[in-house]
Protein backbone atom coordinates (compact mmCIF):
# COMPACT_ATOMS: atom_id res chain seq x y z
CA UNK A 1 0.00 0.00 0.00
CA UNK A 2 1.39 3.33 -1.07
CA UNK A 3 0.57 5.93 2.07
CA UNK A 4 1.30 9.16 0.76
CA UNK A 5 1.76 11.44 2.90
CA UNK A 6 3.93 13.36 5.15
CA UNK A 7 3.48 17.26 3.50
CA UNK A 8 5.72 20.13 5.62
CA UNK A 9 4.62 23.41 4.82
CA UNK A 10 6.57 25.85 6.21
CA UNK A 11 4.57 29.10 6.20
CA UNK A 12 7.10 32.34 6.63
CA UNK A 13 5.80 36.07 6.25
CA UNK A 14 8.41 38.16 5.09
CA UNK A 15 7.21 41.77 6.39
CA UNK A 16 8.94 44.61 4.53
CA UNK A 17 8.80 48.14 6.01
CA UNK A 18 7.33 51.47 4.84
CA UNK A 19 3.74 49.87 4.56
CA UNK A 20 4.45 47.50 1.51
CA UNK A 21 1.94 44.21 2.05
CA UNK A 22 4.03 41.38 3.52
CA UNK A 23 4.88 38.52 1.29
CA UNK A 24 4.53 34.68 1.88
CA UNK A 25 7.19 32.32 1.46
CA UNK A 26 6.55 28.28 1.19
CA UNK A 27 9.46 25.35 2.15
CA UNK A 28 7.59 22.44 0.66
CA UNK A 29 8.91 19.06 2.03
CA UNK A 30 6.57 15.84 0.63
CA UNK A 31 8.02 12.12 0.56
CA UNK A 32 6.25 8.92 -0.10
CA UNK A 33 6.26 5.30 0.20
CA UNK A 34 6.39 3.78 -3.01
CA UNK A 35 8.28 4.52 -6.47
CA UNK A 36 7.91 8.07 -6.48
CA UNK A 37 9.89 11.36 -6.62
CA UNK A 38 9.92 13.41 -3.55
CA UNK A 39 9.76 16.82 -3.38
CA UNK A 40 11.45 20.00 -2.17
CA UNK A 41 10.82 23.38 -3.34
CA UNK A 42 10.83 26.91 -2.39
CA UNK A 43 8.30 29.75 -2.93
CA UNK A 44 7.02 33.01 -2.80
CA UNK A 45 3.46 34.28 -3.19
CA UNK A 46 2.64 31.18 -5.11
CA UNK A 47 5.29 31.13 -7.28
CA UNK A 48 8.51 28.50 -7.02
CA UNK A 49 11.59 30.15 -6.85
CA UNK A 50 13.66 26.41 -6.80
CA UNK A 51 13.35 23.24 -5.98
CA UNK A 52 15.85 20.27 -5.50
CA UNK A 53 16.55 18.08 -8.23
CA UNK A 54 16.68 14.19 -6.12
CA UNK A 55 18.19 12.57 -9.26
CA UNK A 56 21.59 14.91 -9.43
CA UNK A 57 21.12 16.34 -6.12
CA UNK A 58 22.03 19.43 -7.47
CA UNK A 59 19.46 23.21 -7.27
CA UNK A 60 17.37 24.35 -10.13
CA UNK A 61 16.65 27.80 -9.97
CA UNK A 62 13.48 28.39 -11.73
CA UNK A 63 12.96 32.34 -11.06
CA UNK A 64 13.16 34.59 -14.39
CA UNK A 65 16.35 35.95 -15.32
CA UNK A 66 15.21 39.60 -14.85
CA UNK A 67 14.57 38.59 -10.93
CA UNK A 68 18.31 38.42 -10.16
CA UNK A 69 20.51 35.51 -9.41
CA UNK A 70 20.42 34.21 -5.74
CA UNK A 71 22.14 32.23 -3.58
CA UNK A 72 21.20 29.08 -1.53
CA UNK A 73 23.50 27.73 0.36
CA UNK A 74 23.13 24.48 2.41
CA UNK A 75 19.84 24.15 0.70
CA UNK A 76 20.72 21.35 -0.98
CA UNK A 77 22.15 19.87 1.98
CA UNK A 78 18.80 20.82 4.45
CA UNK A 79 16.82 19.25 1.30
CA UNK A 80 18.29 15.82 1.41
CA UNK A 81 18.55 15.98 5.43
CA UNK A 82 14.52 16.69 5.23
CA UNK A 83 13.83 13.87 3.06
CA UNK A 84 15.34 11.51 6.02
CA UNK A 85 12.90 13.52 8.68
CA UNK A 86 10.02 13.23 6.48
CA UNK A 87 10.63 9.83 5.91
CA UNK A 88 10.81 8.97 9.30
CA UNK A 89 7.94 11.18 10.29
CA UNK A 90 5.41 9.17 7.89
CA UNK A 91 5.88 5.87 9.37
CA UNK A 92 6.05 6.91 12.75
CA UNK A 93 2.08 8.50 11.93
CA UNK A 94 1.50 5.44 9.89
CA UNK A 95 1.47 3.39 12.49
CA UNK A 96 0.00 5.86 15.28
CA UNK A 97 -3.06 6.18 12.65
CA UNK A 98 -2.57 2.00 12.36
CA UNK A 99 -2.46 2.59 8.51
CA UNK A 100 -5.77 4.14 7.71
CA UNK A 101 -6.82 4.57 4.18
CA UNK A 102 -4.99 7.09 1.98
CA UNK A 103 -7.68 10.21 0.71
CA UNK A 104 -8.35 10.28 -2.86
CA UNK A 105 -9.09 13.10 -4.65
CA UNK A 106 -9.88 13.02 -8.54
CA UNK A 107 -7.58 14.73 -11.48
CA UNK A 108 -9.47 17.52 -13.39
CA UNK A 109 -7.84 17.29 -16.97
CA UNK A 110 -8.14 20.06 -19.11
CA UNK A 111 -6.34 20.11 -23.05
CA UNK A 112 -5.61 23.47 -24.32
CA UNK A 113 -2.96 24.90 -27.12
CA UNK A 114 -0.77 27.76 -25.94
CA UNK A 115 -0.81 29.78 -28.90
CA UNK A 116 -3.19 30.59 -31.37
CA UNK A 117 -3.56 27.95 -33.56
CA UNK A 118 -3.15 28.32 -37.66
CA UNK A 119 -3.07 25.25 -40.31
CA UNK A 120 1.29 24.62 -40.57
CA UNK A 121 2.42 26.69 -37.74
CA UNK A 122 4.39 25.17 -34.63
CA UNK A 123 2.89 25.32 -31.09
CA UNK A 124 2.06 23.00 -28.34
CA UNK A 125 -0.73 21.69 -26.88
CA UNK A 126 -0.75 21.65 -22.79
CA UNK A 127 -2.40 18.79 -21.07
CA UNK A 128 -3.24 19.94 -17.43
CA UNK A 129 -4.22 18.20 -14.44
CA UNK A 130 -5.03 19.66 -11.23
CA UNK A 131 -6.70 18.96 -7.88
CA UNK A 132 -5.94 15.63 -7.32
CA UNK A 133 -4.55 13.58 -4.36
CA UNK A 134 -1.95 11.85 -4.33
CA UNK A 135 0.86 12.30 -6.58
CA UNK A 136 1.96 11.65 -9.00
CA UNK A 137 -0.44 10.85 -12.66
CA UNK A 138 0.26 9.26 -15.83
CA UNK A 139 -0.28 10.97 -18.95
CA UNK A 140 -0.48 9.71 -22.87
CA UNK A 141 -0.91 11.48 -25.85
CA UNK A 142 -2.50 10.40 -28.95
CA UNK A 143 -2.79 12.17 -32.56
CA UNK A 144 -5.26 10.62 -34.56
CA UNK A 145 -5.32 7.73 -32.55
CA UNK A 146 -2.15 6.55 -33.34
CA UNK A 147 -0.01 6.76 -29.64
CA UNK A 148 2.91 9.75 -29.79
CA UNK A 149 5.90 9.82 -27.37
CA UNK A 150 8.42 12.50 -29.45
CA UNK A 151 8.81 15.67 -27.69
CA UNK A 152 6.26 14.77 -24.70
CA UNK A 153 7.52 16.43 -21.60
CA UNK A 154 5.75 15.58 -18.59
CA UNK A 155 6.20 18.19 -15.43
CA UNK A 156 6.85 17.78 -11.67
CA UNK A 157 3.94 17.68 -9.41
CA UNK A 158 3.10 20.85 -7.92
CA UNK A 159 0.52 21.78 -4.70
CA UNK A 160 -2.11 23.60 -4.16
CA UNK A 161 -3.02 25.65 -1.23
CA UNK A 162 -5.54 23.09 -0.43
CA UNK A 163 -3.14 20.26 -0.12
CA UNK A 164 -3.96 18.61 -3.72
CA UNK A 165 -1.43 18.73 -6.89
CA UNK A 166 -1.34 19.75 -10.19
CA UNK A 167 1.01 18.41 -13.02
CA UNK A 168 1.31 19.28 -16.51
CA UNK A 169 2.11 17.67 -19.90
CA UNK A 170 2.86 19.49 -23.21
CA UNK A 171 3.08 18.21 -26.57
CA UNK A 172 4.87 19.87 -30.00
CA UNK A 173 2.40 20.03 -32.64
CA UNK A 174 1.76 21.38 -36.19
CA UNK A 175 -1.93 21.32 -36.62
CA UNK A 176 -3.49 20.43 -39.75
CA UNK A 177 -7.52 20.78 -40.18
CA UNK A 178 -8.94 17.37 -39.06
CA UNK A 179 -6.64 15.95 -36.77
CA UNK A 180 -7.89 14.94 -33.65
CA UNK A 181 -5.55 14.51 -30.21
CA UNK A 182 -6.13 12.95 -27.14
CA UNK A 183 -4.41 13.16 -23.77
CA UNK A 184 -5.06 10.19 -21.31
CA UNK A 185 -4.48 10.32 -17.41
CA UNK A 186 -3.73 7.30 -15.16
CA UNK A 187 -3.98 8.38 -11.34
CA UNK A 188 -4.86 5.82 -8.56
CA UNK A 189 -8.39 7.22 -7.39
CA UNK A 190 -9.52 6.64 -11.37
CA UNK A 191 -11.16 3.24 -11.67
CA UNK A 192 -9.97 3.70 -15.53
CA UNK A 193 -8.08 6.63 -17.49
CA UNK A 194 -9.89 9.80 -18.15
CA UNK A 195 -9.34 11.38 -22.14
CA UNK A 196 -9.36 14.26 -23.11
CA UNK A 197 -10.09 15.12 -26.88
CA UNK A 198 -8.59 18.65 -28.62
CA UNK A 199 -9.58 18.31 -32.57
CA UNK A 200 -7.66 21.27 -35.13
CA UNK A 201 -10.92 23.79 -36.37
CA UNK A 202 -9.82 26.15 -38.06
CA UNK A 203 -11.82 28.90 -40.76
CA UNK A 204 -10.23 29.68 -43.78
CA UNK A 205 -9.68 32.57 -44.47
CA UNK A 206 -11.64 32.72 -47.57
CA UNK A 207 -15.09 31.38 -45.90
CA UNK A 208 -14.35 34.18 -42.88
CA UNK A 209 -14.62 36.56 -46.26
CA UNK A 210 -17.22 35.32 -47.37
CA UNK A 211 -19.15 35.68 -43.96
CA UNK A 212 -17.93 39.05 -43.30
CA UNK A 213 -19.09 39.89 -46.94
CA UNK A 214 -23.01 38.36 -46.33
CA UNK A 215 -23.17 40.30 -43.15
CA UNK A 216 -22.29 43.54 -44.54
CA UNK A 217 -24.96 42.85 -47.42
CA UNK A 218 -27.32 42.08 -44.46
CA UNK A 219 -26.25 45.12 -42.69
CA UNK A 220 -26.94 47.37 -45.82
CA UNK A 221 -30.32 46.00 -46.49
CA UNK A 222 -31.21 46.58 -43.34
CA UNK A 223 -30.53 50.34 -43.48
CA UNK A 224 -32.30 49.91 -46.82
CA UNK A 225 -35.80 49.04 -45.29
CA UNK A 226 -35.36 51.19 -42.39
CA UNK A 227 -34.30 54.31 -44.74
CA UNK A 228 -37.63 53.68 -47.38
CA UNK A 229 -40.03 53.35 -44.72
CA UNK A 230 -38.87 56.39 -42.84
CA UNK A 231 -39.80 58.11 -46.04
CA UNK A 232 -42.98 56.09 -46.94
CA UNK A 233 -44.20 57.12 -43.73
CA UNK A 234 -43.16 61.02 -44.12
CA UNK A 235 -44.45 60.88 -47.45
CA UNK A 236 -47.91 59.68 -45.97
CA UNK A 237 -47.97 62.27 -43.32
CA UNK A 238 -47.42 65.02 -45.83
CA UNK A 239 -50.85 63.69 -47.49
Amino acid sequence: MSFFVFVALLFGALCVCSRVQAHIDINVVACQTGDVDPEDELELDGDEMLHLDFKTKELVFTMPEFAGRWRAEGWAQQALANQQVCKNNLDLNAQAEQYPPEEIDLPQVTVYPRDEVSVGGSNTLICFVNNFFPPPVKVKWTKNEVEVTEGVTLSRYYPNKDFTFTQYSTLPIIPQDGDVYSCTVEHKGLSEPETRLWEVEIQEASNIGKTVYCGVGLTLGLLGVGVGTFFLIKGNNCN
